[in-house]
């Protein structure tokens, strides 16, 4: 069957465009909603020097939008000259565009919003009698009257390209699409003032406060709780900001804020950095919460590559991988039992193969539970004497309570608990050969021992690992497979990394990879897939780091078969030297998979079940 050919039309003269059209074509580039006129005109507000910025809006910025701030203002004399095309105060060289500092410097914003809204700009100067006002279709300059600084009223929006405004969105969700370019504004900017009016009502409203607090007060408490701060300095580039702890995660990836240079973005790059710090303490797809501030030397970031300068460009992208990952990974690195007991648990030694026995690793299958349930044997009276009389001994002695046998299950005598308690307690039972009972001052802590020691040996295999090559094993026929022009060079280039992941992958053709060893762990994976991922990411970011997250997917799988398994009856002794390795493990409240090794419960929700004090 035969496609009908397209109608091809008659060929017409090159000529010029007319300047309204141009600057239309340029305001569907730079203008794309409502939250975008608020963008630019912020970033006007933040540059001329502003304390504080009113936005009023009207049916979600639609119909009305007026950004007013107490900046430096525009001379009267130049007024005109702002709306023209490519007009602006900010650049005026090649060397100034490679090393600008302001939010705006394209010149284009107010030209391509007039060109599709109805706009006026009223501004005064410190040294100016009154203000003055321009209309910017008429041209027109009047007096007006306000106090020093600028605003900017748009109107009608896509009046005159009614077939954009037919893909805006509802009232509603234009406003909170412009609320958020605000917030984005806010938390770049804690020294200035923000105000978002909607329908002659408040929105929001934040007053120039601290960083942390400018933060709590836009993400809310929740955030800051459920977050660690961290600063992290590498020659010319600084990172701040705050890491969301794993169990905080969320389903959607809407609570990510990143700017370079105040200059709020959304980069690949950084995205990647971030999320492969994340990627044995989160579970499933969860999304990670945060806030991250990179101050960088102008000359070494590129901010020209995207009209609306929410892309950037940096000159050395690896570096900039490998500080932004390891910045999280450090925050994200101490557990919560560890900081509750003052431990740097960077430097903590791991201690879980000298106070736990080597049997521990071998899985021992347990009688299987039935619910026929054997009353507890009491405590006599002279054993509940003796373990008193010998508390401080044993404590020091052993990290375990006397203990009495009931049945099946093992139970601690209650003892109070000393002083200087442990964070995560002194354990006193197990359940059915899967969760650890402990009791610390707070109330009952349950711990999944097989995540729990998962972990403890990850992190020690990791440790271990320092830069030694993984086992690999030789194929006895090679996997051939087709590839890319840059897959062949990925692999040439990055011999020596594939080579300590256990990989040995060489060109057959100048079209054609083969595998000829794989990682001995891994005899079940997917070799192609494997190989072809990871030249992908060599390819494009840091190999180190590439290099770091095999070995440790590799690790992780030998820590899931050398940790214990479900169904292995423990001594109290093991249950505390469990507990104590955790306190002294990085990253130790998630297992590899990103689950949770453990759970607090206080005396207040202990009560709540039992209804006590109602």
């Amino acid at each position: 069957m035969e496609l009908p050919l397209p109608d091809v039309p008659a060929p017409r003269a090159i000529r010029e465009l007319p300047d309204e059209l141009i600057s239309q074509i340029a305001a569907g580039e730079v203008v794309e909603r409502p939250a975008s006129v608020v963008r630019e005109l912020v970033d006007n507000a933040l540059d001329a020097g502003a304390k504080n910025v009113l936005v009023k809006l009207m049916a979600g910025g639609v119909r009305g939008i007026v950004v007013e701030d107490d900046g430096s203002g525009i001379p009267v004399a130049q007024l005109p000259l702002a709306l023209k095309r490519h007009a602006t105060s900010k650049i005026a060289s090649l060397n100034e565009l490679e090393s600008v500092a302001t939010m705006g410097f394209r010149g284009e914003a107010l030209a391509a919003i007039a060109s599709v809204s109805e706009m006026a700009i009223a501004s005064r100067t410190a040294d100016a009698t009154h203000a003055h006002r321009i209309d910017a279709r008429s041209g027109e300059l009047t007096a007006a009257a306000r106090s020093r600084g600028t605003s900017v009223e748009v109107r009608e929006l896509f009046f005159a390209t009614p077939a954009r405004r037919k893909f805006l969105k509802t009232d509603a969700t234009e406003l909170a699409h412009c609320v958020e370019a605000v917030r984005r504004h806010a938390l770049a900017r804690p020294d200035v003032g923000f105000a978002i009016w909607h329908e002659g009502k408040l929105v929001d409203q934040w007053r120039a406060a601290s960083g942390e607090q400018r933060i709590a007060d836009v993400l809310g408490e929740d955030f800051t709780a459920e977050s660690r701060p961290f600063e992290y300095s590498a020659g010319p580039l600084a990172l701040t900001g705050r890491a969301g702890l794993p169990e905080a995660a969320r389903s959607r990836a809407d609570q990510q804020y990143v700017w370079v240079n105040g200059r709020y973005v959304r980069d690949k790059l950084i995205s990647h950095a971030i999320r492969s710090a994340y990627e044995d303490v989160l579970h499933g797809q969860r999304q990670p919460s945060y806030v991250l501030f990179i101050e960088i030397a102008p000359e070494l970031v590129d901010v020209n590559v995207h009209p609306t300068k929410i892309e950037v460009r940096f000159r050395d992208g690896r570096a900039i991988h490998q500080s932004v990952r390891r910045a999280f990974i450090d925050a994200l690195a101490a557990s919560r039992s560890a900081e509750a007991a003052g431990i740097d648990s960077a430097m903590a030694p791991l201690s879980f193969e000298a106070t736990m026995p080597a049997t521990l690793y071998v899985a021992e299958p347990r009688p299987a539970y039935t619910p026929s349930f054997t009353p507890p044997v009491p405590a006599t009276a002279e054993q509940v004497r003796l373990s008193l009389v010998q508390h401080e001994t044993l404590w020091e002695a052993a990290p375990a309570a006397p203990a009495v046998t009931t049945g099946t299950a093992t139970a601690a005598l209650h003892v109070p608990l000393p002083d200087e308690d442990w964070p995560l307690g002194r354990a006193i039972a197990q359940i059915q050969g899967v969760y650890v009972l402990a009791e610390n001052r707070h109330g009952l802590v349950i711990v999944d021992m097989h995540a729990a020691h998962e972990r403890v040996v990850y992190e020690r295999l990791k440790a271990r690992l320092g830069s030694t090559t993984i086992e690999s094993q030789p194929l006895l026929i090679p996997v051939s497979f087709a590839a890319t022009a840059e897959e062949v060079a990925a692999a040439e280039q990055h011999a020596d990394t594939l080579s300590r992941l256990g990989l040995d992958v060489s060109p057959l053709s100048s079209r054609t990879l083969a595998v000829r060893s794989r990682p001995a762990l891994l005899a079940a994976s997917d070799l192609v897939a494997l190989t072809r991922e990871l030249l992908a990411e060599m390819a494009q970011f840091d190999a180190s780091s590439v290099l770091e997250r095999a070995q440790h997917e590799i690790l992780a799988t030998m820590a899931c078969h050398g940790a214990v398994r479900a169904n292995r009856q423990l001594t109290l002794d093991e249950m505390n030297a469990l507990l104590r390795d955790m306190e002294a493990t990085e990253r130790a409240d998630q297992c590899n998979h990103g689950r949770p090794t453990w759970r607090q419960l206080d005396m207040r929700e202990l009560d709540a079940l039992f209804l006590r004090g109602r």
